[in-house]
Parts: C-alpha cells; sequence; structure tokens
C-alpha cells in the first residue's frame, strides 16, 4: 500500500524545508515520489530533489482550489501506476484548499492500493494572525483539516505572538498536534512518528485514571455476604483513610512511563520524589478521593441489584491541558509539582504529565506525577511543551498561571 502525505501551507511557509528534513532523515530508503502543484514555474528546490533521486511530476497547470481537482486526480493515478512508490508526497499550490486535494486523494484511493496517511500544514508564526484575516476562508481550509500544524519561524517570532496564535489555530482546530518546538532542534523521526500518529496522551491518562477508579470500586478483599445479585459496592477493608501512596520502595517509581511520544529521548536524569511514612501499605493506587466508605468486612443489607456510592468516572474527573512554548527552570517546576502532589492549591489532582523546555537549549523537562509523588527527568526536545493535568475541582486559572500562561 501507498501512503500519502500531503504538506500543505501558505506560500514561503516553510513546506519545502519540512519536507526535505523527512526525505533526508525519515524516509531516506523509501521510493518516493513527490508531486508538486505550482503556479507557473517548478519551484526553485526541483534541482535539489531530483539530485535525492525523487521524481517529480510537474503539473503547472494552476490552483488545485479551482477546477483541478480532477486533472489533479488522474495525474495521481499516472503517477502511482509508473513508478508504484512506497510514498507519495504532495505539495498542493500555497493558495489551494486542502480539503479539495484531501477529497482527490481519497477518490483515487478508491481504485488503487493507497490511503491518505498525513495532512499537514505549516504555517509561518510572524503572519499566522494576518493571513487568517486577509484570506479566510483559504487559509482556514488548511488549519481546519491539517492532523498536524507546524508553525515555522517560532525562533524568531516573540513567545507571546507564538502563544497567540496557538490559541487562533485552535479556534480552527482543537484536535490537530501543533508543533512550536524550531524543527532544525527536532529529528525526521520525530515529524514522521508525529504526523503518522496522533498525539494521545491526554486520553491516555484520562484512561488510566478510569481504570484506576473502577479498580478501587471492585477490588474487594473483604467478603460480601448478602447474597444480592448483579450489584456494585466499593469495599474497603482499610478504614477510612488517605491513601498517600507511601511505599517502602527502592527500585522503581510508580509514575507512568513515557508513552510512544516520548520513546524517542534519552533520559540524562531522574529525581524521584516519594515520601514514605507510614507502614501499612494501600493495595491501591495513588488515590485518595474516593475512600469514603466504612463498611469493613461483609455486606448484609439482603439487598439485590444495588450499589454503594458508585460514581462513574466521567462524573468524578475533569481534564485540563495546556500547550507553550516558555522555557521553565528546574527549581520552578519542582515547587509546582510540590503543589500538585501534596497540596489543594489548584484543586484535587490525580494525575499531571507533560514536557517542557527548560531554560538551557536543547533541554526539555519531562515529568509525571501521582498524589504525593512525582518525578522529573531531562530529555531532548519535543515538538511542543505540554501539560496535562487530571482531577476534580480544578482550578484552572491558578493551573494557568502557575505554567505561565496567566496573559
Amino acid at each position: 500500500m501507498t501512503k500519502i502525505d500531503i504538506i500543505s501551507g501558505f506560500l514561503g511557509a516553510g513546506k519545502t524545508t519540512f519536507i526535505k528534513k523527512l526525505l533526508q532523515e525519515a524516509i531516506k530508503g523509501e521510493q518516493v515520489v513527490l508531486i508538486e502543484n505550482e503556479f507557473g514555474q517548478i519551484g526553485i528546490d526541483g534541482g535539489f530533489l531530483k539530485d535525492s533521486g525523487i521524481e517529480i511530476r510537474e503539473m503547472n497547470s494552476g490552483c488545485i482550489c479551482c477546477s483541478l481537482v480532477g486533472d489533479f486526480g488522474k495525474s495521481l493515478e499516472e503517477v502511482l501506476t509508473k513508478y508504484k512508490p512506497e510514498r507519495v508526497i504532495i505539495e498542493p499550490s500555497g493558495v489551494g484548499k486542502l480539503s479539495d486535494v484531501m477529497n482527490a486523494v481519497r477518490d483515487v484511493a478508491k481504485n488503487l492500493d493507497v490511503k491518505l496517511n498525513s495532512a499537514v500544514t505549516i504555517v509561518d508564526a510572524t503572519k499566522c494572525k494576518m493571513y487568517m484575516k486577509n484570506f479566510g476562508e483559504f487559509f482556514n481550509n488548511q488549519i481546519e483539516n491539517a492532523g498536524t500544524i507546524v508553525m515555522s519561524r517560532t525562533d524568531v517570532a516573540d513567545s507571546r505572538k507564538v502563544l497567540a496564535d496557538v490559541d487562533l489555530l485552535r479556534e480552527h482546530n482543537k484536535d490537530a498536534s501543533i508543533v512550536t518546538t524550531p524543527i532544525d532542534q527536532l529529528t525526521g523521526a520525530q515529524l514522521l512518528e508525529l504526523i503518522e500518529k496522533p498525539d494521545t496522551m491526554m486520553e491516555e491518562l484520562l484512561a488510566q485514571v478510569k481504570e484506576e477508579h473502577a479498580h478501587h470500586h471492585h477490588d474487594h478483599d473483604g467478603h460480601c455476604s448478602c447474597g444480592c445479585e448483579d450489584h456494585d459496592h466499593e469495599d474497603h477493608d482499610h478504614e477510612e483513610h488517605e491513601h498517600h501512596h507511601h511505599h517502602d520502595h527502592d527500585d522503581e517509581c510508580g509514575c507512568e512511563d513515557h508513552d510512544h511520544e516520548h520513546h524517542h529521548h534519552d533520559h540524562e536524569e531522574h529525581e524521584h520524589h516519594h515520601h514514605h511514612d507510614h507502614d501499612d501499605a494501600c493495595g491501591c493506587e495513588d488515590h485518595d478521593h474516593e475512600h469514603h466508605h466504612d463498611h469493613d468486612d461483609e455486606c448484609s443489607c439482603g439487598c439485590h441489584d444495588h450499589e454503594h456510592h458508585h460514581h462513574h468516572a466521567d462524573e468524578v474527573f475533569s481534564s485540563w491541558g495546556l500547550e507553550t512554548i516558555d522555557a521553565v527552570n528546574k527549581d520552578q517546576l519542582t515547587a509546582i509539582l510540590e503543589e500538585l502532589a501534596y497540596g489543594n492549591e489548584y484543586g484535587d489532582i490525580l494525575r499531571a504529565k507533560g514536557m517542557l523546555p527548560g531554560e538551557k537549549e536543547g533541554e526539555w523537562y519531562y515529568f509525571d506525577m501521582v498524589p504525593e509523588q512525582y518525578e522529573i527527568r531531562t530529555g531532548a526536545p519535543d515538538y511542543t511543551g505540554k501539560v496535562c493535568v487530571i482531577g476534580a475541582n480544578l482550578k484552572e486559572d491558578e493551573l494557568k498561571k502557575a505554567f505561565g500562561r496567566n496573559e
């Protein structure tokens, strides 16, 4: 099956720079065909691409957003039939509608063994607001249909402007991964993984919390002798007490490891903060929020089909996320995590996870936090600074201030 990647963006946004990085660092061994849909003459980068052994199909007949979707589809089928490539990269005209190109690819996929692998839009951070205002539908269409948005020139744009741009982009696309780290600080492999596999950190974190929440309600050490059927009750053979997750373990931190989005980081340092001050082990994990039941061993209610104060996770938890490019120092991050883990200034926090750029160029901090326990690691840059927090009664304004988004 041939993978088709669409790299869109207005003229001068940095599409070719992005494509070069993929070709040189991530898909060098693949048989790739690049399709350019240009106004007028072939782009100035044709020489580089031909030297790299990449076949170029020049379609200089005009703008894809006009009546050329049919012609484009015919040209694409011709390329696929002739070259049988492993991957096709399409670089549409800078003023074309991304949705038109995507629809053309889907039409071709009905007849040939191909799939739309990714849709990427490159946005110049210095011109985002202006383009959104001046070009309206054409610019916004590229934003709305992208699976990944790569912001270029974030290294020269004012950080407040970049963050304001991120907020504007989110108004048109709440789900896309938005790359704010300069791509010269990222590897081609990182970029390829990002465009092919969505960032699901928040979803995975929520799933973990919900699973553990369910575990709390159903993992009974005591015995129910009520004779009832089909009931859910929370049995707590430990008395009504808070679990501070104080384990006398010297080996491993119970914090979650990095998921797929982080496996490419070489972590140089680990800081584990575990506070161990009770001897009786809690059989559960890191929650102190739902231990409010005082039936210790047996339920003798004689009831049928009942629940003992069972709350669904969706009713209890909420999530909060933040994207940022602001650098943080380690002391600052440690203080925030201390409060998240032990205090209630930000609400009742069950999980926090994220990655943030450090003050030293090229060094990033990765952190995991569960109640009364957290970990900070250092690693290579990721695609953007990101924080995910899950808990109850979250104080979002305070969280924003803590992580520098209080403007």
